[in-house]
């Protein structure tokens, strides 16, 4: 086998809270510290999709990177940039919108997209220094 990873890297600023409503303030708090902030705080994410498989024999490709960030762009961008996740996208309507969480709702998004030979992984930069991977 010949299995090669391909990257593509793309951008995006959102918003959220990170709250339990079954918890008090307190407890909130406590938790989540200012990320719990009433008013919500806003990220400038980095989002990196790797996807692995064996380059086609007509191609060469394991994706077309232009259809890759296409895809990106049609099925994550358009529904997550410039939102509030908390109260603009269905993914988070009652999912906590963690970075963990919002790389597993990105990876299922695209993953629907994907031919099923092919590897997905997701990476999502919260800060430079905080990110998360899916499926580790």
């Amino acid at each position: 086998m010949n299995k090669v990873s391909v990257y593509r890297k793309e951008h995006f600023n959102a918003a959220h809270r990170l709250h339990n409503p079954d918890w008090d303030d307190d407890m909130n708090f406590a938790v989540f510290g200012k990320c719990n902030n009433a008013n919500y705080h806003g990220h400038n994410y980095e989002l990196i999709v790797k996807v692995t498989g064996e380059p086609d024999a007509k191609t060469g490709f394991v994706i077309d990177l232009k259809v890759l960030s296409e895809l990106i762009e049609e099925n994550v961008l358009n529904r997550f940039d410039h939102k509030n996740l908390n109260l603009d996208t269905v993914e988070f309507k009652n999912v906590n919108p963690t970075a963990e969480n919002i790389a597993i709702a990105i990876y299922k998004i695209l993953r629907e997209k994907l031919d099923a030979a092919l590897d997905l992984q997701v990476r999502l930069y919260e800060t430079e220094r905080n990110f998360v991977e899916y499926p580790a």
